[in-house]
């Protein structure tokens, strides 16, 4: 199979934790042809479960992964694990006999079903009637044309105990409006797109880190650092928690900030801090924000394509790929406009135009970062072939940038 990319998207649950990711990929030539993407199940299920493992792309987390009627079919889909998909039914397979026993058999053998994109009609309520005992969620794509009367039909899911998943939430508008149906979760970057407030001024305690993330850059002593440290104790812990939670790997434990400057550097801190930053965003609950995964996928590829394009890269370059990346999801974070915030904080010209304008070879990495997001096959495929990569780098430092994830979410268990 040429010219194939494998990606995920991310599904959250109401309270904004990441719940599950859907798998997918699309074919290079298809999307140059401007034709629809099609799915492979057994593609994807073949390359989680046997070339990056389901820990490097799933986590914890189960995939849901789309399948049609032939692989539903197929006896080989009772050859796959329980534990780490849930098959997700395209919309034009019949519900004939056939089809209602096999996902019978599914549900029996203990798998998890979904229907694919449906829409929220009366038309297909009747269609999947015979099969709702089998469904755990219906996906559906929502947009602030959907009918209010999608409510009712939501509910009537609701009663056959089938949870509902918007998709193509890409703003907050239609989040809200998804909230407003009743969906139980959501899919898409839509916690990625900043809502600008008027009068909107920073939380303190992301102030005080900014002002540490300048002194960090900048050339104060580390007395002075260390002094900025101890007036804000909340800060200080969470860093120290952070330090010794298995990430980084030393000797001994870190007792105090001026041993974590000594030893990891004050770059490397202003980096960490900004992640602090992220690690409150979003959700209340969970240890680590689908805000806070996304900027470690987002810094990760910016410095691995620059690492694929460069590989004698200069490590200062390096660093400023790192903070396109960190800090291209800060509007979002603090509600603002970013070239406000870029006002605020001390970074290069470079990291500037890569952020604001996309200029530059970091700016180029940076839209090549969004296509991957986006599914664009056609742009990624451009880019590998203005700068003379070869086959597959692009999604194979994707592959990795979700392992990258996977170990900062779960340090412990390598």
């Amino acid at each position: 199979m040429k010219n194939v990319f494998l990606g995920r998207q991310p599904i959250l649950d109401t309270h904004s934790n990441l719940y599950a990711y859907e798998l997918l990929y699309r074919d290079a030539q298809k999307q140059q042809q401007k034709e629809q993407t099609r799915y492979t199940s057994s593609y994807v299920i073949n390359n989680v479960l046997n070339k990056f493992g389901t820990r490097s792309i799933l986590g914890e987390r189960k995939g849901f992964v789309q399948i049609d009627a032939k692989f539903l079919m197929s006896d080989i889909i009772f050859s796959i694990p329980t534990d780490f998909f849930v098959f997700s039914l395209l919309t034009n397979i019949p519900i004939n006999e056939r089809v209602i026993e096999r996902v019978q058999q599914l549900k029996k053998n203990g798998y998890t079903l979904a229907i694919n994109n449906m829409q929220l009609n009366l038309q297909n309520i009747q269609k999947y009637t015979p099969i709702f005992k089998e469904l755990s969620f219906v996906k559906s794509k929502i947009t602030l044309e959907v009918s209010i009367r999608a409510i009712d039909i939501i509910k009537e899911l609701k009663i056959q105990e089938i949870q509902i998943i918007g998709a193509c939430i890409d703003n907050n508008n239609i989040y809200e409006y998804a909230q407003k149906l009743g969906c139980d979760y959501f899919e898409g970057y839509f916690f990625a797109q900043a809502k600008i407030l008027e009068n909107v001024k920073y939380e303190p305690s992301q102030m005080n880190i900014l002002s540490l993330y300048n002194l960090l850059l900048q050339d104060a002593n580390i007395d002075e650092i260390t002094l900025e440290f101890e007036k804000n104790p909340e800060i200080t812990v969470q860093l120290l928690q952070f330090i010794n939670s298995g990430y980084f790997h030393f000797k001994n434990r870190i007792s105090s900030i001026h041993h974590v400057l000594t030893l990891v550097g004050r770059k490397a801190i202003a980096q960490w801090l900004m992640l602090m930053i992220y690690s409150k965003s979003v959700s209340k609950t969970s240890q680590h924000s689908p805000l806070m995964l996304m900027i470690i996928n987002r810094t990760s590829l910016m410095e691995n394509i620059l690492k694929a394009i460069k590989p004698d890269v200069k490590s200062n370059m390096l660093g400023e790929a790192y903070m396109v990346g960190i800090l291209s999801l800060i509007d979002t974070l603090f509600h603002m406009k970013l070239e406000d915030i870029l006002d605020t904080i001390n970074i290069s010209e470079e990291v500037r135009d890569a952020l604001c304008d996309l200029k530059g070879l970091l700016g180029e990495i940076y839209s090549t970062v969004l296509y991957t997001e986006q599914f664009d096959i056609k742009a990624i495929y451009l880019f590998e072939k203005k700068h003379s990569l070869k086959y597959k780098t692009v999604e194979n430092l994707v592959l990795q940038s979700m392992q990258e994830v996977q170990r900062f979410e779960n340090p412990d268990k390598d």
